[in-house]
């Protein structure tokens, strides 16, 4: 079994010992935006153009009590993560350098070097019993939590937002990094930050050439490369940008090469530097190669030779993300393990819609049964979860059904009308915003969970939505397998379906129309082309990027109102990313110009601009501008009205003309005009343009200048793979597959 440096820590409100036999935490909800793996994108969901977003704590201050979902969001996250710092804390005190890890956690810290320096992995391996049987603990005494309701939000003061303003000031870094710094680095962040300049690199959009400035301003000639503290900062650093990439841990060696290539002159030592701090955990993880882990035995050979030993994989990870996978794996082990609670009968699930040979009827036998099953499908096929969900309320289940963003959660609220029950964002369900509420035991009051775009999950939302579950509930995970992958770490969905951990129910019902036709095609890695007879698929080639600019706004002003009776504001405008000749600036800065012109009188928006907002890193929806107050900005979004405060606009709204892919993956609108320009080429592959074409329900416009790169792009580059470790750990906790 897969081990890590320290002692398993426990992370989570409760442990669920009847249940699982193992602690399932409450993971953080992920911080930073999303990043470089995602082609020219500069972030997911990100509104801002690189600020540092003020601290949500701010927010709100002049409004009523009443909290907006994200502030609620934002304060759970904010408590969970005291609450893991107070675990943290509360363990072994630390011992002198050169002496923090003991035992198990020392022995592997020495395996490792080992490994590193090219040694075969003899000197540790796991001593742990995977074949010893977990025994159940006694369920613990829980109190009954008190209702849940938000708490107010609270961010750092403003005199300790002002010292770190003065220690910034006397590193000539900008007074704007203040309230991030404060925030990330919590109490006295100032002396902090004046005694470790590196520290810095906590704060979203600071990168290492810019913390170095900053310590050379503040350290002089005591900044130097090869400073312990710098190396660190910068590891960690790494380890966050790999999280944007959706790692949730990287290979040693990968890690010892960024750090050179960011001037780091000893990386071996570094790495070695802040394992023993507790900075960072190592992993070694055995490779299943097929190969024999024992030499043969038979004439001429050695009987005192030594078995061979297993290859391991060497990761390293940072403790968030580490405890975050672990306890998801955990929750995901003991739904497969247990059998849901009593409730309706195998006669009465398939009077309920479990009758019949379709995907839909399999889907309900399968949630019949079974703690977790997987669902995947396009989007024709969000009816046969939103059936289950109408089936298991007949039966006097109380069943809900989660979406990753408003405007998913509208469309499954309409296909459940009448329905007991109802539907919920993700992170509303989690915040307590939204949903059925939590039970005397702080459990989600309900029978059933179907989440649609499970692709969006992360490791962290998914580890607190598993825990949030009550003894005995069934979780039905869906979604569409081929579109762009989560803003945060891991590919929660992805891992499952390769591990084959439960039932897998394929749906068989296609996208319908041209459009259909042509989002399948890509799905199998073809790019062809399909026969629509009313002009649902047009490809309109340009020559440059002006030529891109122009015919997009001509096709969402003039052509597709006159075909199709589609106004602007209905069609969604998809490109690669925010930057570039035809990126998201340069595109809304055109369609505003033509459909609201306007001189921008409230932080650069007028009343009726069409704006994305995005309340969190990876969480984007479309709205309108209402007007300004003196509290900030007033939108109405799918969700209803919001209010954007005066310090969050920069941070969290653009105009939303035109939006990338990523910020549009959950997003559905009549028409969509894609526009892929000529230096977006080498940035494509399939799962962008198959979320970016998926966006059209009737008609769909692609602004083609990259020629036959874009079927390249279909062809050849599949997902970039990320690298995580829930499969690894949830191979010891399943059971064996039944052999013929």
């Amino acid at each position: 079994m897969p081990t890590r440096t320290g002692a398993r820590c426990e992370y989570g409100p409760r442990r669920r010992a009847r249940r699982r036999g193992r602690a399932r935490p409450q993971a953080a909800a992920p911080e930073d935006a999303p990043p470089p793996e995602h082609g020219p994108e500069e972030t997911r969901g990100e509104a801002g153009d690189g600020e540092t977003p003020a601290p949500s704590g701010q927010e709100g201050e002049a409004a009523a009590p009443a909290l907006s979902e994200a502030e609620a969001e934002l304060a759970a996250q904010r408590e969970l993560r005291r609450r893991i710092e107070e675990r943290k804390a509360g363990r072994e005190a630390p011992v002198e350098a050169g002496g923090k890890l003991q035992g198990a956690a020392a022995d592997l810290l020495a395996a490792v070097k080992a490994v590193e320096g090219g040694a075969a992995p003899t000197a540790y391996l796991p001593e742990t019993a995977p074949a010893a049987p977990r025994r159940p603990a006694p369920e613990p005494v829980r109190p009954a939590p008190a209702p849940v309701a938000p708490a107010a939000p609270t961010g750092p003061s403003d005199r300790a937002v002002d010292e770190v303003a003065a220690v910034l000031a006397d590193g000539s870094a900008p007074a704007a990094l203040a309230p991030a710094v404060a925030e990330a680095l919590g109490d006295g962040a100032a002396e902090t930050l004046r005694e470790d300049p590196w520290q810095l690199l906590h704060a979203r959009g600071v990168r290492p050439e810019q913390a170095d400035g900053f310590a050379r301003a503040l350290l002089g000639a005591e900044a130097r490369p090869d400073d312990a503290r710098r190396g660190r900062a910068v590891t960690g650093w790494l380890l966050e940008q790999a999280a944007l990439a959706g790692h949730t841990a990287l290979e040693a060696e990968a890690l010892r090469a960024a750090l050179g290539q960011r001037a780091v002159p000893d990386p071996e030592a570094t790495l070695r530097e802040a394992v023993a701090e507790g900075d960072v955990l190592v992993f070694q993880d055995p490779l299943d190669t097929g190969a024999p882990t024992t030499p043969a035995s038979g004439p001429g050979t050695d009987e005192a030779e030594e078995p061979a030993e297993t290859p391991v994989r060497v990761l390293i990870g940072l403790e968030r993300y580490a405890l975050a996978e672990e306890s998801l794996a955990d929750g995901l082990a003991g739904l497969v393990n247990t059998r849901p609670a009593a409730g309706p009968g195998a006669e009465e699930w398939q009077g309920a819609g479990g009758e019949g040979r379709g995907s839909a009827a399999e889907l309900v036998r399968a949630a019949a049964g079974h703690g977790l099953v997987l669902h995947s499908g396009g989007e024709a096929a969000r009816a046969e979860p939103a059936a289950l969900l109408t089936a298991a309320a007949s039966l006097g289940l109380r069943a809900w059904g989660a979406a990753h963003g408003p405007d998913s959660r509208a469309r499954l609220a309409a296909a459940l009308s009448g329905t007991e029950g109802g539907a919920a964002t993700v992170a509303g369900l989690l915040s307590g915003a939204e949903g059925p509420g939590r039970d005397a035991e702080g459990s989600l009051a309900l029978d059933l969970l179907v989440v649609l775009d499970a692709p969006q999950l992360d490791v962290e939302s998914a580890a607190m939505l598993v825990e949030a579950l009550p003894d005995g509930a069934r979780l039905v995970l869906s979604g569409d397998p081929g579109v762009l992958g989560s803003a945060g770490p891991g590919r929660v969905f992805g891992d499952l379906l390769a591990a084959r951990a439960c039932p897998v129910v394929v749906s068989r019902t296609p996208d319908p129309g041209p459009v259909g036709e042509l989002v399948s095609g890509v799905g199998a890695g073809e790019l062809t082309a399909v026969d629509a007879p009313g002009h649902e698929v047009a490809i309109v080639p340009v020559r440059d990027p002006a030529e891109a600019v122009h015919r997009t706004v001509q096709l969402v002003t003039e052509s597709v109102p006159r075909a199709f009776q589609v106004p602007p504001e209905q069609t969604l405008v998809v490109t690669p990313g925010h930057g570039g000749a035809a990126g998201t600036r340069v595109l809304n800065a055109a369609l505003k110009e033509k459909c609201n012109p306007g001189p921008g009188r409230f932080a650069g928006f007028d009343p009726g601009d069409r704006v994305a907002y995005s309340p969190a890193p990876g969480r984007t929806e479309l709205g309108q501008v209402l007007g300004a107050e003196q509290e900030g900005l007033r939108l109405r979004c799918a969700g209803g009205e919001v209010l954007v405060a005066r310090d969050r606009v920069a941070a969290t709204l653009r105009h939303g003309w035109a939006v990338t892919a990523h910020q549009a993956v959950t997003l559905r609108a009549p028409a969509a005009v894609v526009v892929v320009p000529g230096d977006a080429g080498p940035a494509l592959a399939r799962d962008w343009v198959y979320t970016a074409f998926g966006r059209a329900e009737r008609h769909l416009s692609v602004v083609q200048g990259v020629g036959p790169a874009l079927a390249t792009a279909v062809a050849e580059r599949p997902a970039k793979p990320r690298t995580t470790r829930l499969p690894l750990l949830l191979r010891p906790q399943l059971p064996a597959p039944a052999t013929a």
